[in-house]
């Protein structure tokens, strides 16, 4: 993460002026382990799968997912922290140990998030999950509409383009809603000409529901971030982070600096909030289907 900090422009400083006061973010995933970067914030964990508590990831996605936007980099002296390292966390359990789950489970996860928005304040809801568009039209027309209705109940929605691209029209279905913000990966030359970046696989525009997708773009190759596998050895911590690429973590990069936006204007209704994100993106001079409105800019966004 601290590259991706400083291939986005934000700073210790930017951060700061911010503000302190923290704001919530929802994350369907895997679910979250232990680790000292979350240092007691995450507020509520549901298990839709195995009813089970306390919180757990048996897979590690989620918990590397939550630490990209909200790790506090304690365990590496701040250099690994998220973008929004105040946040705080309400996590959703809704795929199992190889990262799948099912249509039910991520409806009962979105209402459970609604459900405690206002208890807890929740402003964004991350959604790092590339679905195939197989599981049956009217099903997946239910969990669209979930998706629709968290976004006009006032949430800010993020979702993964998915990992299927290059080819046109390899949009995650739920990444495809014209509402969402929809987050594909990006590296803007960062590695060069190095082979098997995310922006390759990256789930490519448009969409059956609006022309121009996705909507921005972000990192999304080698990102370290928590590893729910961390260990505590002769008095320090080991193991704490691990690299791990896709839209996944493309995703949960712009949540963090959508949370930093929130808490300098909390005021912002998710509409304004987007529509912040899209102007101060960098235009990459690509192709709109596979950059959208360009690569974050966090500091042209939060100054």
């Amino acid at each position: 993460m601290h590259r991706v900090r400083k291939q986005v422009g934000l700073t210790d400083r930017l951060m700061i002026s911010c503000g302190g006061t923290s704001i919530t973010v929802a994350v369907l995933d895997t679910g979250i382990g232990y680790h000292p970067d979350f240092d007691g914030r995450v507020l509520a964990f549901r298990d839709f799968l195995h009813n089970r508590y306390p919180d757990y990831d048996d897979s590690g996605h989620g918990t590397h997912v939550a630490g990209c936007i909200a790790g506090s980099g304690y365990a590496s002296n701040g250099k690994h922290k998220g973008m929004a390292p105040n946040s705080k966390l309400l996590i959703g359990k809704v795929l199992d140990q190889q990262g799948d789950g099912n249509i039910e489970e991520m409806i009962n996860g979105i209402e459970w998030v609604l459900e405690n928005k206002k208890r807890y304040n929740v402003r964004i809801l991350n959604i790092s999950i590339g679905m195939s568009d197989t599981t049956g039209k009217e099903r997946m027309n239910r969990l669209l509409k979930a998706v629709d209705t968290a976004w006009n109940e006032g949430l800010i929605v993020v979702c993964a383009a998915g990992n299927t691209g290059p080819d046109l029209m390899t949009l995650s279905p739920i990444g495809a809603i014209q509402k969402v913000i929809t987050v594909g990966c990006n590296e803007a030359g960062y590695f060069g000409n190095r082979k098997y970046l995310c922006e390759h696989y990256s789930g490519r525009g448009p969409s059956p529901f609006a022309i121009k997708k996705p909507d921005i773009v972000a990192p999304g190759t080698d990102i370290v971030s928590c590893n729910v596998g961390i260990q505590y050895r002769g008095n320090k911590y080991r193991n704490a982070y691990i690299a791990k690429s896709g839209t996944s973590m493309s995703t949960p990069i712009i949540s963090g600096a959508l949370a930093l936006l929130l808490q300098k204007y909390p005021y912002y209704n998710n509409e304004q909030a987007k529509s912040k994100l899209l102007r101060s993106a960098t235009d990459l001079k690509q192709a709109w289907n596979k950059q959208g409105h360009g690569l974050l800019n966090a500091e042209r966004l939060l100054e």
